[in-house]
């Protein structure tokens, strides 16, 4: 296709997914010859001729588009974060401006539903290629049966690796402070640079949230389905506090078929940004949200509010309550308990040297007509054996998950390194070739683990053994959030676990 044809596509596409109206064809038309800086069309038959375009056909449209202007030296081909930065500038010539969005939101909020709003605003987030379809779908995904219930295992494809190159570019570029991270609001319409990701085709809806403008938006690489990101408008530390009880059961109010959680507010237990506050979430039920209160407990400042124990690898306190208030109050009393709470038994220390570690990830649904908190004790203290923390993975388990357990992997889906793909389709090959995988600098790490389940299995073949290293994967992830739990699943975890309870 010769770049006219592609530029007429890519206008065709905007009329397919409704981004822009046929009284926007010719506008959108010039503004993409200008990119391309190009003078015109040929002919008036030419431009005229806006083919119909399926939604399927955007990757090849763009990938063509990149291969004209790498050709004609508008933007410097040296890999995935350059093509990326110009395909992004591309689609920013057929989004809306941030008004228009909002009023479509809005009256999709108002006259229609919550969930036609979010619908709508989740396919919008994909049709502008802010979220790229065409690499999500990418990602591995299987469900792991284990003793706490199915979870959900997904390996990560749909984040590009940046190449060399693109690394070396990065460190060498100038440090700018603005935007000040990935989730402040000046990145909506931002240009990137190949240190920041290009962000014209980005959106923003604001929200009140405990009385203070807070944005909502989609995460572009969905780890599952329309997952969210809500974020502070002021560039602040996250905090796990009142307020956070407040604006979360704020969020379900406004979106009662969301659910909503926060990555803890320390190091080690905490997520990957901690500079900005936010939550994440999104319309999937979590593994964690199907697990079953195992034991009531009491809470007698807290009548109307049922609470109990969850049955589930890392130790949940759930709170439901048809009062908004009260649960708040309660989950502010577990909180609060929480962060001072030591047991040298347990090995539950608040604080040492000065260095506060006891903190909870909170996470937010409804359950039928209450809301409902289910509040994850985290501790982040260290030792010199346990260097990355005791109530983290440990060293054993980083062969298939070293990073950090966050909101995500704590409601039950696994986040794993991409590494993986490659290293499991080696291990199926390895196992059924009988290879010494401690000879294999790739397979090494997984020797002692493969020693250890392949007995289990009496029969291992070409048929099977994807599935059985699957399983596998997925009953490892299942002991990294056991690693997590600061209360284990014995009776001396179980005790000490009500020792914190009765305190209540």
């Amino acid at each position: 296709m010769t770049i006219y044809e592609n530029i007429n596509r890519l206008t065709g596409y905007g009329l397919t997914t409704s981004l822009i109206t046929k009284e926007d064809v010719i506008y959108t038309q010039n503004r993409l010859l200008e990119l391309f800086q190009l003078d015109g069309f040929e002919t008036a038959e030419e431009a005229g001729n806006i083919p119909h375009v399926e939604v399927n056909e955007l990757e090849q449209i763009l990938s063509e588009m990149l291969s004209y202007a790498a050709e004609n030296k508008l933007f410097t081909d040296d890999g995935i974060v350059y093509r990326d930065l110009f395909d992004t500038k591309i689609m920013g010539m057929l989004v809306p401006p941030p008004s228009d969005v909002i009023d479509i939101f809005h009256t999709l909020y108002t006259e229609a539903s919550p969930e036609k709003a979010t619908d709508w605003f989740y396919k919008f987030s994909g049709d502008t290629d802010y979220i790229r379809r065409y690499r999500v779908c990418r990602d591995l995904k299987w469900k792991t049966p284990t003793e706490y219930g199915d979870l959900d295992i997904t390996i990560n494809l749909s984040k590009p690796e940046k190449d060399p190159k693109a690394i070396a570019a990065a460190r060498n570029a100038k440090q700018g402070g603005y935007p000040q991270c990935l989730l402040c609001k000046e990145n909506e319409g931002y240009a990137g640079r190949v240190n920041h990701a290009a962000r014209q085709n980005h959106r923003i809806i604001p929200l009140t949230l405990g009385g203070e403008t807070w944005g909502f938006q989609y995460s572009p690489y969905v780890y599952y389905n329309e997952h969210c990101i809500v974020f502070n408008y002021k560039h602040t530390p996250m905090k796990i506090c009142h307020e956070t009880f407040v604006r979360l059961l704020d969020f379900l109010t406004l979106f009662p078929h969301y659910t909503l959680g926060s990555n803890a507010d320390l190091p080690i237990v905490g997520g990957s940004i901690l500079t900005h506050d936010h939550f994440q979430g999104g319309h999937y039920t979590f593994p964690m949200a199907k697990a079953p209160v195992e034991e009531a407990v009491t809470l007698s400042a807290f009548r109307n509010v049922k609470a109990g124990i969850v049955r589930w690898p890392m130790s949940v306190i759930r709170l439901d309550a048809k009062d908004k208030e009260e649960l708040i109050h309660a989950a502010d009393h577990v909180l609060a308990a929480w962060r001072d709470w030591t047991d040298k038994d347990a090995f539950i220390f608040a604080e040492s040297d000065g260095e506060k570690h006891n903190t909870i990830t909170p996470i937010a649904r409804m359950n039928g007509n209450e809301f409902e908190l289910d509040l994850v004790l985290r501790n982040n203290i260290t030792t010199k054996e346990h260097p990355l923390g005791v109530y983290h993975p440990h060293a054993e388990l980083h062969h298939i998950k070293k990073e950090n357990i966050g909101l995500i992997e704590v409601m039950g889906l696994a986040v794993l390194p991409s590494r993986l793909k490659n290293e499991l389709e080696l291990l199926a090959g390895a196992i059924l070739e009988h290879k010494d995988l401690k000879a294999d600098e790739t397979l090494a790490k997984h020797a002692d683990w493969v020693n250890e389940f392949l007995p289990k299995y009496q029969d291992v073949n070409k048929d099977n053994i994807n599935g059985i290293l699957q399983q596998e994967t997925g009953i490892v992830f299942s002991h990294v959030l056991e690693h997590a739990g600061v209360y284990k699943r014995n009776d001396q975890g179980r005790s000490a676990f009500r020792r914190f309870i009765a305190s209540l």
